[in-house]
């Protein structure tokens, strides 16, 4: 081995790491218990030894570039190995401590998720979770999150994804609205229904008319990104709501409408960045989220 090509500065490593995670040379300050210069003054030296910009301000924070998020990865994985060396020589390797992000939608995260978080509770009472219940996309690749529940494969070829399942969703709708707008034989008869949507985009629409329904702006009665609200709004019977078969089914409240139209079939991607593939604990709760998903641990 050339040990001279390994003389590499872990202190300038570490105040990047913690400048990344931290968002800037004050928040990395503070974890590492340093002061904003000293911190500023390890990245600038780690950039001139390596000869590339590694940090950019943004606004008031900071940001890596394109060469820092490469090299970011790598230092993590440092870092991970040194913890598992310290694990290791402390008797306490097999034990799994430390925190794992979950991002994935609001309604994801109320009805298919909570007996499967339950079970890694119940394994791994060292894993702390942070869940992140929104439909926005969260960038797995700045670390916004480690894993994310999709309805899309990612074509970032730095992420790890695999698909678990499809869920079918229908429309329902509360027994007193059914009554109210009269029955539903076929498509057409959607005409006369107020539906809540995520947006009023045309690509909404259009994707409704491809499934056979006819529908117009004027079918959209509210409009609102939150699946959970969308769904509180159909109980209460406001208008009609997608809503995954399992979870639509089994409350009383509402009833599925006739099948006048195939359902909406989502798929579902669990994604990763791949930290995966260096730390053990971020791979235990992929697996065991991709397990759960599959046997189908849905409704609480």
């Amino acid at each position: 081995m050339d040990w001279a090509t390994t003389d590499f500065d872990w202190n300038r490593a570490r105040a990047l790491l913690a400048t990344a995670e931290e968002g800037s040379f004050s928040g990395a300050a503070r974890a590492l218990g340093a002061t904003q210069p000293t911190i500023g003054r390890q990245v600038a030296a780690l950039e001139d030894e390596l000869g590339v910009t590694l940090v950019q301000r943004v606004g008031r924070g900071l940001e890596l570039t394109e060469a820092g998020l490469d090299l970011i990865e790598h230092i993590r994985a440092m870092r991970d190995a040194a913890r598992r060396v310290s694990l290791t020589a402390t008797g306490r390797s097999r034990s799994l401590e430390g925190l794992v992000r979950i991002t994935a939608s609001e309604s994801q995260c109320a009805f298919l998720l909570p007996p499967i978080l339950a079970r890694i509770r119940e394994l791994h009472p060292g894993i702390e979770l942070d869940l992140v219940a929104t439909t926005e996309v969260r960038d797995l690749r700045k670390r916004e999150a480690d894993i994310a529940l999709r309805n899309f494969r990612p074509t970032d070829p730095e992420l790890t994804a695999r698909k678990v399942r499809e869920d079918p969703a229908w429309l329902y709708g509360t027994h007193a609205y059914l009554a109210d707008i009269g029955p539903i034989e076929t498509a057409e008869d959607l005409q006369r229904a107020q539906l809540l949507a995520f947006d009023r985009s045309e690509v909404f629409l259009g994707h409704l008319r491809h499934m056979g329904a006819a529908l117009t702006q004027e079918n959209l009665a509210i409009a609102t990104r939150n699946h959970l609200v969308q769904w509180a709004l159909c109980r209460a019977g406001l208008g009609l709501c997608f809503m995954m078969e399992d979870v639509g089914d089994a409350e009383p409240s509402v009833a599925r409408i006739p099948a006048v139209m195939p359902p909406m079939v989502v798929p579902l991607w669990l994604t990763t960045h791949r930290a995966v593939h260096t730390s053990r604990r971020l791979r235990v709760v992929f697996d065991l989220l991709a397990a759960g998903l599959r046997r189908g641990e849905r409704v609480g």
